[in-house]
């Protein structure tokens, strides 16, 4: 994907280029990485990424003028293409899905803020929400959970993965009453997407040097829905040798999380189980401003917070805390291949938090959203040489 985005960024380069000497000089940066301050410089003159930017709601609008500020402030060479998809605001069409759609599949890249659903029933069971995360097929959400250095909590040195199947599920939407007073809700489960997200989770495992996937299920109860997921997972891991697997039941796993988190690497699970593990977990490290969270299929990636919450109470207050999607567009520019300013707006979020002065009300502290964003603005600095 990233090698795709470096094409796209040198052939409109390439076109624009007026003579000879900066052809070398395009093909030159294409090559080598982009490691140095005046490298970074010169794609930002040259050319920037397309990402797709949806806010959503509650602070969503907040959280990504952080980011904008932040990415502004760092010279990121990346340009936003902004769209409003919303239930709450009267602000959601399909012809504003489409619209939102044809971005993401056009840039490949996106960071969205949370979309809330509305539970009162008007007609269509999919929100926009699940049915954008369908359509692009963004089948794996990966979270991962990491205590921050200088923030403590009731447990620390946390650091574990949770990557949730997130297109079926208990989440497919099927409901109806089937007489009065009684409703079936479906859960579906497959085979093909079960053995891909267990397939996923152990190649993550691999490719992050990590030693163990556990499987989280409720196969005890749903044998044969929880019990194929469990088959799948157990055939994939046979594949894996040199990666530890192991199951867990998802009450218990749930108390483990609380009493002893430190026992769990990757954790992969269906569509709801991971919902509820993704929150818990979250909460574990600081909460949900703290956590940063992605989702993948085969084509696209798309960026945002670990656990989905508008914080709605919060709107115009100007106290949500931006960490978590400071540091998913941080993740994000490292997918990009745009390490070094991945890495600058990471230490310098990291750094802010470590120092303390500076803390959002759900850290404990009295500052403004404003104030953070200032914070990490001014400790901003080059990375590597």
């Amino acid at each position: 994907m990233a090698a795709l985005s470096g094409v796209r960024w040198l052939t409109r380069a390439l076109v624009a280029a007026p003579n000879s000497g900066t052809w070398r000089n395009l093909c030159t940066s294409a090559v080598a990485h982009a490691a140095s301050r005046s490298q970074a410089e010169d794609m930002r003159l040259e050319g920037a990424f397309p990402v797709t930017m949806l806010p959503g709601d509650g602070v969503g609008p907040e959280l990504m003028h952080a980011v904008k500020e932040v990415f502004k402030a760092a010279s990121v060479p990346v340009e936003f293409q902004e769209h409003h998809l919303s239930e709450v605001q009267n602000m959601a069409s399909e012809e504003k899905l489409e619209q939102v759609l044809s971005s993401m599949k056009e840039n490949k890249v996106a960071i969205i803020g949370k979309i809330h659903t509305p539970m009162e029933y008007k007609g269509e069971l999919a929100s926009y929400d699940m049915r954008l995360r369908r359509k692009l097929d963004l089948f794996a959400n990966v979270v991962h959970v990491k205590s921050l250095p200088g923030y403590k909590t009731r447990h620390n040195n946390l650091d574990l993965v949770i990557i949730r199947e997130q297109t079926e599920g208990e989440y497919s939407s099927l409901e109806h009453e089937s007489a009065r007073g009684v409703i079936e809700c479906l859960k579906i489960v497959t085979r093909t997407k079960s053995q891909r997200i267990a397939k996923f989770a152990f190649d993550y495992a691999t490719k992050k040097g990590r030693g163990k996937v556990t499987a989280v299920h409720k196969a005890n109860i749903m044998k044969l829905g929880d019990g194929l997921f469990l088959q799948c997972c157990e055939e994939v891991a046979e594949l894996y040798p040199k990666i530890k697997f192991e199951t867990m039941i998802i009450d218990n796993c749930c108390m483990q999380l609380v009493q002893n988190p430190y026992q769990f690497d990757v954790l992969v699970m269906p569509n709801l189980y991971g919902n509820i593990i993704d929150n818990l977990a979250a909460g574990l490290v600081g909460g949900a401003g703290v956590v940063p969270g992605e989702s993948y299929s085969a084509e696209y990636a798309v960026f945002e917070t670990g656990a989905r919450h508008p914080f709605a109470q919060a709107v115009g207050r100007n106290i949500a805390n931006p960490t978590a999607m400071l540091l998913s567009a941080s993740n994000m520019l490292r997918h990009l291949n745009l390490e070094y300013h991945s890495n600058m707006i990471a230490d310098a979020v990291k750094k802010v938090i470590k120092v303390g002065k500076v803390r959002t009300r759900d850290m404990g502290g009295y500052s403004t959203t404003t104030d953070f964003i200032k914070s990490v603005i001014g400790h901003l600095h080059p990375h590597g040489g």
